[in-house]
C-alpha cells in the first residue's frame, strides 16, 4: 500500500495545508468538495501542488511531521521545484491516463529537517 504525504494551497503562495493519507483520491476529494469540517474548509484550502507517495505509513507520518515544521519558504521550493504554476494536480490526476506522480523523496541525509539540499549542476 502506498502512503501519501501532500501538500494543498489556497491559491499560488497562498494559504498552504500538509496531510496524510492511504488515498489520496479519495482524500483530496474530501478536501476540494468540503466534506470534512476544519482549517481546509474553513480557508478554502483546496488546490493539490505537491504529494509523495511512501511504502511505510510510519516513513510517511514521519515525513509529514517534518514537512508541517520546515519553513514556509522551503514548502514553497518544494512545490515550485515540480509544479511552478501551482496548478491543482488533483485534475490531472483523475484524468483515464495521469502523467507520472511524484519522484520526489526526501534525502535520509537530511532526516533531522527533512529538506534536502539544493544541488547545483
Amino acid at each position: 500500500m502506498t502512503y501519501w504525504v501532500y501538500i494543498l494551497a489556497s491559491r499560488k503562495h497562498g494559504t498552504l495545508y500538509v496531510g496524510v493519507t492511504n488515498s489520496l483520491e479519495r482524500r483530496i476529494g474530501e478536501h476540494q468538495r468540503e466534506l470534512i469540517p476544519g482549517f481546509t474548509k474553513t480557508y478554502g484550502v483546496h488546490k493539490l501542488v505537491w504529494f509523495t507517495g511512501f511504502g511505510e505509513v510510519t516513513e510517511a507520518i514521519g515525513f509529514e511531521k517534518r514537512l508541517k515544521r520546515w519553513r514556509r519558504e522551503w514548502k514553497i521550493e518544494l512545490i515550485e521545484a515540480g509544479n511552478p504554476h501551482w496548478e491543482d494536480m488533483y485534475a490531472d490526476m483523475m484524468r483515464p491516463n495521469p502523467g507520472p506522480l511524484s519522484l520526489w523523496v526526501p534525502d535520509s541525509r537530511d532526516a533531522a529537517s527533512g529538506m534536502t539540499p539544493k544541488m547545483d549542476g
